[in-house]
């Protein structure tokens, strides 16, 4: 198994409620990254409308953007990661974070939202999701995360028999929370002893909400590899995650062992 994973994480403004025009924003952005080395690309939350209700399309329709995830998956070799507001094949309204590895990889996984952002409104717009999602990329053992589930540490809870080793949190949050943001990201990185990348937005978006960005990785120890900072500006964030000194680090402080086990 691989003991590295190369991320990449694109922190950009959005256009309110235009998927066309955010996908061909994305793009260019993906189209810089033809020539790196890359296993994981990740996009934030809702890239293709900003947070924003009610949602614009299903997945199992021609020409969505889980196709244009899984073509550029395909080109670039590497898992594109990101949310999408949609219609499930039921029709119920999802906050959905797909994760599409290439072709010949997998099929695509995803994960609902558990979370729903109650002061905004968002539970009452959208179905909350019921089941925590893991699994496995390269190998990295993966859990993929939404926005406000930030906030909730039992259902992140590593297993301490099967722990995670990245947790990716794609979001839209706010510059008013930013503190919030950046230590509750690096609180899970530490209590978890797990890689974890919050990728933000940034920009203003229809409802006049500033977001300053603020992307960022962070290793098992909750020290950063990468940081866009809070200027409000699209960013790139670049790292390699080591798998072999994440072990060697859980070896040596064993504290998974102690923990509570995971109720989620």
């Amino acid at each position: 198994m691989p003991a590295e994973l190369h991320i990449v994480g694109l922190q950009s403004n959005l256009h309110w409620r235009d998927p066309s025009a955010n996908l061909a924003h994305f793009d260019v952005l993906l189209s810089a990254l033809e020539s790196d080395r890359c296993d994981v690309v990740v996009l934030p939350e809702m890239f293709t409308t900003g947070f924003s209700w009610p949602p614009l399309e299903h997945p199992e329709a021609p020409d969505n953007t889980l196709d244009w995830m899984q073509g550029w998956a395909d080109k670039l070799d590497a898992a594109i990661v990101g949310s999408v507001a949609c219609h499930d094949h039921t029709g119920m309204p999802r906050n959905r974070c797909w994760f599409v590895p290439p072709s010949n990889e997998g099929s695509p996984t995803h994960y609902d939202k558990r979370h729903l952002f109650t002061l905004a409104g968002e539970h009452d717009h959208f179905k909350a999701g019921e089941d925590r999602v893991e699994l496995e990329f390269r190998g990295f053992r993966i859990l993929l995360q939404v926005c406000y589930d930030l906030r909730f540490p039992v259902f992140v809870r590593n297993n301490r028999d099967v722990p995670y080793d990245l947790a990716i949190y794609v979001a839209n949050w706010p510059e008013t929370r930013s503190a919030a943001w950046r230590t509750l990201l690096q609180a899970r990185a530490i209590e978890n002893q797990c890689f974890v990348i919050g990728l933000n937005r940034s920009g203003t978006d229809g409802n006049g909400h500033h977001y300053a960005g603020d992307s960022l990785i962070a290793n098992f120890a909750g020290n950063l590899l990468a940081d866009a900072g809070g200027k409000g500006q699209p960013a790139n964030l670049k790292a390699v995650l080591s798998r072999e000194e994440m072990t060697a680090f859980r070896r040596k402080l064993p504290f998974l062992s102690d923990a509570d086990a995971h109720q989620g």
